[in-house]
């Protein structure tokens, strides 16, 4: 897994079709689409360093086997040393990281920073509690769909998942942009149906998506 930052996951020509898929989809409704993409949802230093502690610990039971030498003295201080290069090598390399997390824990990162996202970009900030977020998380392979109350009290939460399933395969496909943009699309419709737009509506939220750099 090579390591993707977020303002390169997307091209500039990509970004400017998805500008202009929330747009279109905002015309039919009073409701706000946001889009996000950030590299990783957290840094999971637990995970790191367990890999790095695996590592080292390895690495140094094997030199002490090949040289013939092995005892506590010699074995936990090669340890040690080889610790802070394995701990290096492991943060900068994504695919190193992945084993050592769960599949929870990285669901339930990437849902506590798509809330903390909605929060911090002011996504709950519209006239009728009807901003949504459409969030990926690049490392994790997983994306987050969040309504903010006013949508929640009229579409249930669960009818996002199948949107989200669609988006995730895109990502993996290597068909992001056109994905994102199916996803925004039909968000618009289902939106436009419970949402429709006023004649004094106004666009609250900006239609470009939002890139946020790597968690360290």
């Amino acid at each position: 897994m090579k390591k993707v930052a977020a303002e390169d996951f997307f091209t500039p020509a990509e970004r400017e079709r998805i500008r202009l898929a929330v747009a279109a989809a905002e015309k039919a409704t009073s409701g706000e689409i946001a889009t996000m993409v950030v590299a990783r949802s957290d840094s999971y230093r637990e995970a790191i360093t367990l890999a790095a502690v695996l590592g080292a610990a390895v690495t140094a039971l094997l030199v002490a086997v090949v040289s013939q030498h092995i005892t506590i003295w010699s074995y936990l201080p090669l340890t040690i040393i080889l610790y802070f290069p394995f701990f290096l090598l492991v943060r900068r390399t994504p695919a190193l990281q992945r084993p050592f997390i769960a599949g929870s824990r990285l669901s339930e990162a990437v849902r506590e920073r798509a809330v903390r996202a909605f929060y911090e970009k002011g996504l709950y900030r519209t006239r009728h509690e009807t901003g949504i977020l459409v969030f990926i998380s690049i490392f994790e392979h997983k994306v987050w769909i969040l309504g903010d109350r006013g949508i929640n009290a009229r579409i249930p939460a669960e009818s996002w998942q199948q949107l989200v399933q669609s988006l995730t395969a895109g990502i993996r496909e290597g068909q992001a942009c056109e994905a994102l943009c199916r996803v925004i699309g039909r968000c618009g419709e289902e939106l436009a149906r419970h949402f429709p737009r006023e004649s004094d509506d106004s666009n609250e939220l900006k239609d470009e998506i939002l890139v946020e750099r790597v968690v360290e």
